[in-house]
């Protein structure tokens, strides 16, 4: 499903942002060091509808700030069936690796940090997930959205095959 990104507009969208890291870096310079931070940000509707922006600035509020803006040029709609999602998953993003696995209602987000704040962000609230590898946040939350940029619902795939609805879970 490569190349079939589904893009959302950020007009009449209630967004609610969440910080998943900071980083604090330094250049060293003939001056001396000069610090600046890195803010990496995951918005969401929490209905399908999450998006993830990076922002550096020399302070940690404008940093955040400029994360939520690159975020919200970043939107894009996933799938998303009865609070969990419609099948098995997984993806990698340089060292990180990632399993999504839809659960049954009750059971809540079984995720670790930066995959969290993405799943949460979407609107999942039956899930469980696994990250393997690389605890890079920056390289989780990338391939977090990765794996769920490949979730196709039984509509799309009806709709690929050419096919009923019918015809797609009865074979």
């Amino acid at each position: 499903m490569t190349g079939d990104i589904r893009k959302v507009k950020t007009s009449d969208l209630e967004l609610k942002d969440r910080l998943v890291a900071i980083n604090r870096v330094t250049k060293v310079t003939k001056g001396g060091r000069t610090f600046s931070f890195s803010a990496i940000v995951v918005v969401g509707n929490e209905d399908g509808i999450v998006g993830w922006g990076l922002g550096k600035a020399s302070e940690v509020t404008t940093a955040i700030s400029k994360g939520v803006d690159a975020a919200k040029k970043n939107l894009v709609k996933v799938p998303v069936h009865n609070g969990t999602i419609p099948h098995e998953q997984e993806a990698k993003f340089g060292g990180a690796r990632v399993f999504l696995k839809p659960a049954t209602s009750g059971t809540g987000v079984k995720a670790g940090g930066a995959m969290r704040s993405v799943l949460e962000s979407v609107g999942i609230h039956n899930i469980l997930a696994k990250s393997k590898g690389s605890s890079n946040p920056h390289n989780l939350v990338k391939a977090t959205m990765a794996a769920l940029l490949e979730l196709r619902d039984a509509h799309t795939v009806a709709e690929h095959r050419g096919v009923t609805l019918d015809k797609v879970f009865n074979g």
